[in-house]
């Protein structure tokens, strides 16, 4: 069999990222589009009222499955640095316990967010007309959480390895079924949200499959029974490097459920416009959240390996696809909110309100684009602590702004408290770049300095010694 994994500590940066890149952008875009077709299929057949309340889901959802996709990029990054350092053995130790943590860590979430579930949409301050639909899409969303999770774990070991092409079959595969589930439960049969909730459940588990059977046929990672007995400190590198990460997303969701709850309190138009916005924030980051996603496996690699000026020529590469991208993408918020908004939504309230929403965001999101890349690439060298803090800046901006602002400027506070996150955020990880990253860069280059300088003398001896010198 052909092997799909990169080995990214040699060979040109900008050729290696951009190999890796793409299908891993068209994995990721692939997810926006099959979410993105929920929505566009709530919304049309079953009305704003449903689509409320699928949305409604969203900071929920984020919370738990962004605490999943954190712990699950962190193993990948330790699994990454044992690959480029060429460590086999502690990479197939590393994985056995990625196995067994991923399993106690799936069953625990998914009890968890079932049995509060009903306490959670209260807090949220969840409207009576979508109470009871937000209540079945969730349970069967969360009733089903260890397929999504499983799915993560897997694509993001397949990353770590250089291989972004099985992650993209496996999600064509089932978004093709989500969306044909997702029209045969609505339209053909007659269901409401649930069918939504069925499709992307089914779904899942058809691309955690397909990722299951890729990863046993890699050599380098088969297992065998000694490497399941395990030390503690296994574990603890594995939780060490995994926790940070994804606390720092289930804290920011927690800003983006202060944030629901704001926006629920002034009724159902402002919460199905909000869920509108947010389709299309998470659709238009993603080309920029997917370049961040490979400088990741890129740093890691190259971090185990100990090459770090490899690293910094690679996120000149990653930070010009965010670039490029947000001049592309933001400019589409900016110009053309209404068209944006009448693709999701019906009502001419709830259109309204988008137009606040989407232009403020569009000029500000290059400030979120850059963040991407700068914050997975600290991530990428095992350092999980300031992204972490970052995210918890994150949170108090959002909850300071939204509080301060939404009954001064209503909609529009939704767009600055965004903005303000992004903003805060960025800074502690441009921080964090420059306090880890550049002191190994310029270790690097003396090293190198040197190491050219000893070999110029030795050559220099030598000629003397044969009478040339």
């Amino acid at each position: 069999m052909k092997s799909r994994e990169t080995d990214f500590t040699t060979g040109k940066p900008a050729q290696l990222i951009l190999s890796f890149y793409w299908p891993l952008l068209m994995t990721s875009m692939l997810q926006q589009f099959y979410n993105f077709a929920d929505t566009w299929i709530v919304g049309q057949g079953l009305g704003d009222d449903a689509l409320a309340a699928v949305g409604n889901m969203g900071s929920l959802f984020f919370l738990i499955v962004g605490f999943s996709f954190g712990i699950a990029n962190g193993f990948g990054v330790l699994i990454a640095q044992s690959y480029g350092a060429g460590n086999i053995e502690a990479l197939k130790h590393r994985m056995a316990g990625v196995i067994e943590l991923g399993i106690v860590i799936s069953v625990f979430l998914s009890v968890f967010s079932v049995a509060f579930l009903p306490h959670a949409l209260r807090l949220l301050q969840t409207d009576e007309i979508i109470m009871a639909d937000s209540l079945k899409y969730g349970y069967i969303i969360f009733g089903g959480l260890s397929s999504g999770i499983c799915y993560n774990v897997s694509a993001a070991v397949l990353r770590a390895l250089g291989d972004s092409k099985t992650p993209l079959k496996a999600i064509v595969i089932s978004s093709v079924l989500n969306v044909s589930l997702n029209c045969f439960f609505i339209f053909g049969m007659g269901m409401g949200v649930e069918g939504v909730a069925i499709a992307t459940i089914v779904a899942q588990v058809i691309s955690a499959a397909f990722c299951i059977y890729r990863l046993s046929r890699i050599p380098v990672i088969h297992l065998q029974k000694e490497h399941f007995k395990n030390e503690n400190k296994i574990f603890f590198e594995l939780l060490a490097n995994g926790l940070p990460m994804a606390f720092m997303n289930s804290i920011t969701a927690v800003g983006c459920m202060v944030v629901q709850y704001f926006v629920n309190g002034y009724g159902v138009v402002y919460t199905a416009a909000y869920a509108a916005c947010s389709k299309y924030l998470n659709l238009f980051m993603n080309p920029a959240s997917t370049a961040g996603n490979a400088m990741s496996a890129y740093t890691s690699q190259n971090y185990g390996a100990g090459e770090f000026v490899r690293i910094r020529d690679g996120l000149k590469v990653t930070l010009s696809i965010a670039g490029i991208t947000y001049l592309l993408l933001g400019s589409l918020m900016v110009f053309f909110p209404g068209f944006l908004a009448r693709i999701l939504l019906q009502g001419s309230a709830q259109i309204r309100l988008a137009c606040m929403f989407l232009p403020r965001c569009g000029i500000m999101m290059i400030f979120v684009d850059v963040l991407f890349v700068v914050r997975n690439c600290v991530q990428g060298m095992g350092k999980p602590m300031l992204p972490m803090a970052s995210g918890i800046l994150e949170m108090f901006l959002r909850i300071f702004v939204i509080s301060f602002l939404m009954s001064r400027l209503g909609f529009k506070a939704t767009a600055y408290a965004e903005i303000s996150a992004w903003i805060g955020a960025l800074a502690v990880n441009a921080f964090a770049l420059n306090k880890y990253l550049s002191p190994l860069v310029a270790g690097e280059k003396s090293e190198a300095a040197e190491s050219a300088e000893e070999t110029i003398i030795h050559g220099r001896w030598r000629n003397k010694l044969h009478g040339t010198f």
